[in-house]
């Protein structure tokens, strides 16, 4: 009987362990004896599009240790939404690749929007009478796909900014002078806060320790009260540490902040911590540092999440045991089933029911003045980075080797997009 082919692609922003994911596919398709070949695309749907796939069988036992190991996305990952205006043409170069290469199971690793994409084809497939099996693989350090409880690639981000608020704090608290002094440190988050609430696991209860104030976009940015927190706390230790979202907006629902805006309306974010940091100078006169980790934040290889680690891995591995028993249209979520000690599972959810939606910060999460998060928020994030795992490292530095893909021969014409 001819066994079809598998492929996957990343989408989206990358995480510290997306390439958890990818290997998992990789070995769990292999090890059912019912698939062909493993394909990969480069930069995810966009190499679909262009025919760029590269065939995993290169990869040995020894190198999907090391893949799985590496942060960023091994493979490229691409920003690009499938048109709904353009006539059906991407809809039709993604199936001319899908029988052109024999393809039975596409998994695609991604976001809100990847969700999206993976109900559009799997509908697509259907309308066609195609026997293409789609299903969603979740990832995103936001934190914010619906339907489930944690999204992998937050844990290790999660982790790492905690860490750095941690290390940040004691730090800026060392240094205190006689003017006051302030640090504020600018997290991604466009909508949601998760990442910026995360930095609150580093004063571990202790309402002294840094960070003093987490500034969401669930929350309005409110000046006034913002500046009197800074004044009572620095007047109390001599520093105030301050997190501060990305998206965070003013009570008008304005961006406090925005880099720069493109031709189609895109606003890329930037500046909302330094904003604030400047404010404070300005109004208080305190001395400030502001930093910014913006890709460290998701790229932090060396200080994983033995959890996220772990549930990157799941999602890729019961993603492909989907794809082979025919549930297309899904995405693998993880569910919490028990707080202390922590223990999930993995269940699946409908990919069209969540696509594009954003799940924020519970009301629950965010204290009632919008200048902090809750012990509640604490609780829920706290397991979700705990777990060590040293990378590989030669010369003092992780060693996450190199990825030289050759692609396999095109079938057909070049697109032309």
């Amino acid at each position: 009987m001819r066994q079809q082919n598998l492929l996957y692609a990343h989408s989206g922003g990358v995480t510290a362990v997306i390439n958890a994911s990818a290997a998992a596919v990789v070995v769990a398709a292999r090890a059912s004896g019912r698939v062909g070949k493993v394909f990969a695309a480069r930069r995810g749907i966009i190499g679909v599009l262009e025919e760029a796939l590269v065939d995993t069988a290169c990869l040995d036992e020894a190198a999907l240790v090391r893949l799985a190991r590496a942060p960023g996305g091994a493979f490229g990952s691409c920003r690009f939404d499938l048109p709904h205006d353009d006539g059906g043409k991407a809809m039709d170069r993604l199936f001319a690749v899908f029988d052109a290469h024999d393809i039975g199971w596409l998994l695609y690793n991604g976001g809100n929007g990847s969700m999206d994409a993976v109900a559009r084809i799997q509908a697509e497939a259907a309308r066609r009478g195609h026997a293409l099996v789609c299903v969603g693989v979740p990832k995103t350090v936001d934190n914010d796909i619906v339907g489930t409880d944690c999204c992998p690639g937050f844990g290790s981000a999660a982790r790492y900014l905690a860490t750095s608020m941690l290390e940040a704090g004691l730090d800026t608290s060392s240094m205190v002078g006689s003017k006051g002094s302030v640090f504020v440190m600018e997290v991604m988050g466009r909508n949601t806060g998760w990442l910026a609430a995360a930095t609150a696991l580093a004063a571990q209860g202790d309402p002294d320790r840094a960070p003093h104030i987490v500034l969401v976009p669930e929350a309005g940015f409110d000046e006034a009260a913002v500046l009197a927190r800074v004044r009572e706390v620095t007047e109390r230790l001599g520093y105030c540490a301050v997190t501060v979202a990305e998206g965070i907006r003013r009570p008008d629902g304005s961006l406090l902040m925005e880099k720069s805006r493109d031709a189609r309306g895109y606003v890329q974010l930037g500046g909302a911590g330094l904003a604030v940091a400047r404010l404070i100078n300005e109004r208080l006169g305190y001395k400030f540092h502001w930093a910014i980790p913006d890709y460290l934040q998701r790229s932090a290889g060396h200080w994983l999440s033995a959890t996220d680690r772990a549930q990157a891995e799941a999602v890729g591995r019961v993603a492909v045991e989907y794809a082979l028993a025919g549930k297309g249209g899904t995405m693998p979520g993880i569910r919490r089933l028990q707080d202390a000690p922590y223990r999930w599972d993995v269940v699946p959810v409908d990919a069209a029911a969540v696509a594009n939606l954003e799940r924020g910060l519970p009301d629950g999460f965010v204290r009632a003045d919008g200048l902090h998060v809750t012990a509640a928020a604490c609780d829920y994030m706290r397991p979700l980075i705990e777990g060590e795992l040293a990378p590989p490292v030669v010369g003092g530095l992780p060693d996450y080797g190199r990825w030289d893909w050759a692609t396999v021969a095109r079938r057909l014409p070049a697109w032309q997009g």
